[in-house]
């Protein structure tokens, strides 16, 4: 059965067990367990600008991107805002749902008309308490992931700030990125700020890094858009 959550059908429409199967979280999964999952499936649609959740709302829900993107960011006690990183289809987010917290850390924003579906956690702990080994495996994939991303933390951990801003330019490209004739173009708004929050550097020395990338052509630079150069990337 295919699944139709691309498609922006109502937010009525129920999931099915393909809607659960090509995520991370539940790749080893039986079907019968898949659709366990269909059976608290929810499904929603975010219009573009509009939140999917807020910093400090009651966590209470998971989300899975079946379609668009879907922008985090933070915001300080000082009232600077900062972006933290951007989930396209694929994805999870509220994930800190598994981790027992009681309000989301952050926010997450609809940078494009986005499809999620997901299940609160009143029905997961139920489908946990009745079928324990959906908990197992659920626990042995966060493993996993926090292993990955420990390894991808690690490559970025690049001493100067051109190679620093390439390696996390180069990460947003292959998971965001759409092939051109030059290369791959980043398809998602990137500001100065927001790539000096993800590298650990300011503002003015994040535009001196991306004149030296632009200058040396490992990117393309023409306006708000960034090109990886095939001839690097």
């Amino acid at each position: 059965m295919k699944c139709d959550c691309g498609n922006f059908y109502s937010p009525n429409t129920p999931t099915t067990d393909k809607c659960f199967k090509d995520f991370w979280i539940f790749k080893d999964f039986r079907p019968d367990q898949l659709i366990r999952l269909k059976d608290i499936g929810i499904r929603r649609i975010i219009n573009k600008g509009s939140p999917v959740f807020r910093q400090g709302d009651p966590i209470n829900e998971v989300f899975l991107i079946k379609s668009g993107r879907i922008k985090l960011n933070k915001v300080h006690e000082d009232g600077s805002e900062v972006t933290l990183d951007f989930r396209k289809a694929g994805d999870m987010i509220g994930e800190d749902l598994f981790s027992g917290k009681q309000i989301y850390p952050l926010s997450a924003w609809a940078i494009e008309n986005t499809v999620t579906c997901g299940f609160n956690i009143n029905s997961f702990d139920e489908l946990i308490l009745d079928h324990p080994e959906i908990g197992l495996k659920v626990i042995r994939s966060m493993s996993h992931r926090i292993s990955s991303i420990t390894d991808r933390l690690e490559s970025m951990s690049e001493n100067n700030l051109e190679n620093r801003l390439y390696n996390v330019l180069s990460s947003i490209a292959e998971e965001h990125g759409t092939r051109v004739a030059d290369g791959i173009e980043l398809k998602i708004p990137l500001t100065h700020e927001d790539l000096g929050f993800l590298v650990g550097a300011h503002r003015v020395s994040i535009t001196k890094a991306m004149k030296a990338l632009a200058g040396c052509g490992k990117i393309l630079k023409t306006g708000k858009k960034i090109t990886m150069t095939s001839s690097f990337f």
